[in-house]
């Protein structure tokens, strides 16, 4: 017990009288005195009212206050009887400053005296029991806090070296996918130009074999043969441009809806009578900017899919329909972007697909017909030239209900269809007085066209270079017509030297020869006026036809 009593002998009797019962007393001389020794230790403060009168007790509160949780401090304040007395104390307010506060009139009685002393002294035993409770309690919760931190360690390094091994095994899962899907689709060519080169190859041996004997009868047939299996490969490779969207693309404004009319003759033609063939046209389609002739392709692939899904007969329809999707729509659908669409689509009452077959649809050589009766590229093609052309692909599938197929191609804002230009020409041209330079690469390539150019009576000049072909417009005669491949080696491009030329003459016409669509041939989606692209392998018919539309008369 800590005393300040600094006035008479009551410090003194108290720790005479309370030493006897066996506290130990600890005697102050000054107010700073006790504060300084106030501890936890601390089991009560006995003070005399005088000790207070008129002293500053606001470093005494402040102790007070910075008490633990647990601890509360009792004061026993030895005062003089009376009601002067009882207002001073009240008037400093000692409840609320030291908080545990009983007062004791004088003269002291002892018997109150002990057994105030002993009341306060076990309640401050229960007080440090409490704070040894409260601080076990703590050690107990931090060990468990230590605890669960170490186990939520250690658990989310478990959980990152799953992570890491998960996406080992992704990765590698991914890399065989993609190790399939190239073998499936190297398999595929080898399989197909196998076929076509001993086609090809056997003719030619077989040619050349005739031509040693001496004997010219059906050789035509031989170069017939070569010629089908050079066409069976040209058509695998654009199939495969177009599924890498790569494929050359002669794009303009097109009317879906007068396009599917064109074909209905040849669909119904194509799926046989025991298919029903229906339309159902929106009258308001807008426009879309592509390449009929693939559109063309796309829908007669999509319309013999139909058929065969539909062995026992069934119904066909083609639709078209004019599609708005904003960005949450867009969102919803694979590959889609927000924008204006016309959208057509292929509808039949077939078998339906699995949704594992349908995951895999879009694989080039993918197919679940018999062997030898499809290639696996139809939709692969079409996946390609609709992602190429702007537009995306959904398909709808189920078994047992059928299949729908949607191409949705970008709007086109032109008021009309560009004019047509399949018109069927003469294969000769009156040209005898035009100079052409061709500009490319490849000798053979250059060859063929000098051939087909020269035998049509053109003046042809030849570059193999974009720098050089450029020297030869500057310097040779006039040029009326620059046929020029695309990718060129020697930094500048077929479509530089095109714009280089028309800054020359801004009127010139150029053709592009191209294996694929190469990166910036068509600014904007579309070629300027007077400038058109031949994709390779072409049939000589087609050079034909382009020369004659760029150099008419």
């Amino acid at each position: 017990m800590l005393i300040l009593t600094p006035t008479g002998r009551d410090a003194e009797g108290a720790a005479w009288l309370l030493g006897g019962e066996g506290i130990d007393c600890a005697i102050h001389a000054s107010l700073g005195s006790l504060e300084a020794a106030l501890d936890d230790g601390a089991g009560l403060v006995l003070l005399a009212d005088e000790a207070l009168f008129r002293a500053d007790l606001d470093g005494l509160a402040q102790r007070v206050a910075r008490q633990p949780p647990w601890s509360d401090l009792p004061f026993i304040v030895l005062t003089q009887a009376g009601i002067a007395a009882r207002r001073q104390m009240a008037a400093m307010n000692l409840a609320e400053r030291l908080r545990n506060v009983l007062l004791l009139e004088r003269p002291l009685n002892a018997v109150a005296l002990i057994s105030a002393v002993r009341s306060s002294l076990r309640a401050r035993q229960r007080q440090r029991q409490l704070g040894a409770h409260i601080r076990a309690e703590a050690e107990t919760a931090a060990r468990a806090k230590a605890e669960l931190e170490a186990r939520v360690r250690e658990r989310t390094a478990a959980l990152e070296a799953a992570e890491a091994e998960r996406r080992e095994i992704a990765a590698a899962l991914a890399q065989a996918q993609k190790m399939e899907a190239v073998g499936q689709l190297t398999g595929g060519l080898a399989h197909d130009f196998n076929n076509m080169l001993v086609g090809i190859s056997g003719s030619l041996e077989l040619l050349q074999r005739r031509l040693d004997q001496g004997r010219h009868e059906q050789l035509g047939r031989y170069v017939a043969m070569a010629q089908q299996g050079a066409e069976r490969a040209a058509a695998l490779t654009h199939r495969l441009l177009a599924f890498s969207r790569r494929q050359t693309l002669d794009a303009r404004a097109t009317p879906v809806n007068a396009l599917v009319d064109g074909m209905l003759n040849l669909i119904r033609a194509t799926v046989g009578p025991e298919i029903t063939v229906e339309r159902h046209l929106a009258s308001d389609l807008w426009l879309t900017l592509c390449d009929p002739h693939q559109l063309e392709n796309a829908l007669l692939n999509l319309c013999i899919n139909a058929r065969d899904a539909m062995a026992t007969g069934g119904t066909l329809t083609i639709g078209t329909a004019n599609l708005r999707l904003d960005r949450q729509e867009a969102s919803m659908l694979s590959e889609a972007r927000a924008g204006d669409y016309a959208t057509l689509s292929v509808t039949d009452t077939g078998t339906g697909m699995s949704p594992e077959v349908l995951a895999r649809v879009f694989e080039p050589f993918f197919t679940t017909k018999p062997q030898g009766q499809g290639t696996g590229l139809g939709l692969s093609m079409i996946y390609g030239f609709v992602q190429q052309s702007g537009g995306h692909v959904q398909i709808d599938s189920a078994p047992g209900r059928g299949t729908t197929v949607r191409l949705a191609l970008p709007r086109h804002e032109a008021r009309g269809p560009q004019p047509a230009a399949e018109q069927q020409v003469a294969a000769r041209l009156d040209g005898r007085d035009k100079v052409v330079l061709v500009v490319d690469d490849e000798a053979s390539v250059r060859l063929i066209l000098a051939e087909v150019l020269g035998d049509l009576g053109y003046t042809v000049i030849e570059a193999s270079a974009g720098h050089e072909g450029l020297s030869l417009l500057r310097s040779s005669p006039p040029i009326d017509l620059l046929v020029t491949d695309v990718g060129m080696p020697g930094g500048m491009n077929g479509r530089q030297l095109a714009d280089a030329a028309r800054r020359q003459r801004p009127e010139l016409p150029v053709l592009f020869v191209t294996g694929f669509a190469a990166s910036g041939l068509a600014r904007d989606g579309t070629l300027p006026e007077g400038m058109q692209v031949l994709a390779k392998p072409f049939p000589v018919g087609e050079l034909i036809r382009k020369v004659q539309e760029l150099l008419p008369g």
